[in-house]
């Protein structure tokens, strides 16, 4: 069976069709959105839920929306959901496959503008193009059983207990997840690429890692950085980036949001 297992991890050779770069993963893009779906309400079970104000949740939807819909994330096969979630307290956010996105309201209250909160989804909806979760997947060697399984609960509801104990196994490992350097530096730079796309003031991604970086010094360091490592030169390389992109400087027109992230927050 390790043998096999081998087999389909080496042969299992895609193209990502917004990055282009050639990939190994087991699950189709239909199989990651069924699997981001089951997993997405045990995910918010952890947090507290989703937030109680739909005025806030509209705006995230909006922002998030905004972001994938005007920047070559839109090329990627997937139908993108963006949750806010009702925990003050932790300093969060992550991604299912298939396009579960998710940021705790501790981050959220953390923020000060609407290009920090793209940057946030942006490099969230870059794990999801980049497709890590369905990588790691791939590493942990499910197997053949695991590929079926997701791939009748996404045509067929009556799949059997076998397959429902596959996927439940699968879920728990997606929950789970934690990405690896170079899938987090992968992210920065597509959440670069989403959010300038859009018309975001990159600064943002910037001040986002600058924020995150003092919340680290206090007593409880952000959840955020259990899940999202975080490299000393991470910083310098999305200055590079700007800096790469933008050499006469950041043009005028793309916004930092400030006034309209406060008056779409104040209130909630």
């Amino acid at each position: 069976m390790a043998f096999f297992g081998a087999i389909t991890y080496y042969t299992s050779d895609v193209q990502n069709p917004v990055t282009g770069e050639r990939q190994r993963v087991q699950l189709t893009p239909r199989q990651e959105i069924s699997l981001g779906l089951q997993a997405r309400q045990q995910m918010a079970g952890k947090y507290g839920g989703l937030y109680p104000s739909q005025n806030i949740q509209q705006y995230v939807d909006r922002v998030g929306e905004r972001v994938v819909t005007n920047s070559s994330a839109k090329q990627a096969p997937y139908p993108f959901e963006f949750h806010l979630l009702r925990d003050a307290q932790t300093v969060n956010a992550f991604a299912l496959p298939g396009g579960q996105i998710f940021i705790t309201a501790g981050l959220l209250r953390r923020l000060n503008s609407e290009a920090q909160l793209a940057a946030v989804l942006g490099h969230e909806a870059g794990h999801v193009v980049g497709r890590h979760g369905a990588e790691h997947l791939a590493k942990q060697q499910f197997g053949r059983a695991l590929v079926t399984a997701v791939g009748v609960a996404a045509s067929d509801d009556r799949g059997g207990g076998q397959q429902a104990a596959l996927i439940a196994q699968a879920v728990n490992q997606v929950v789970s997840l934690r990405y690896g350097r170079d899938d987090e530096l992968e992210s920065d730079r597509l959440g670069f690429r989403f959010m300038t796309e859009a018309g975001y003031n990159p600064q943002g991604i910037v001040e986002v890692m600058q924020i995150l970086g003092a919340a680290r010094k206090g007593e409880a360091p952000p959840e955020f950085f259990s899940s999202h490592p975080n490299p000393e030169n991470r910083v310098e390389k999305l200055q590079a980036l700007i800096t790469q992109n933008f050499p006469n400087g950041i043009p005028a027109n793309l916004v930092s949001g400030r006034d309209e992230f406060v008056r779409n927050l104040s209130g909630g």
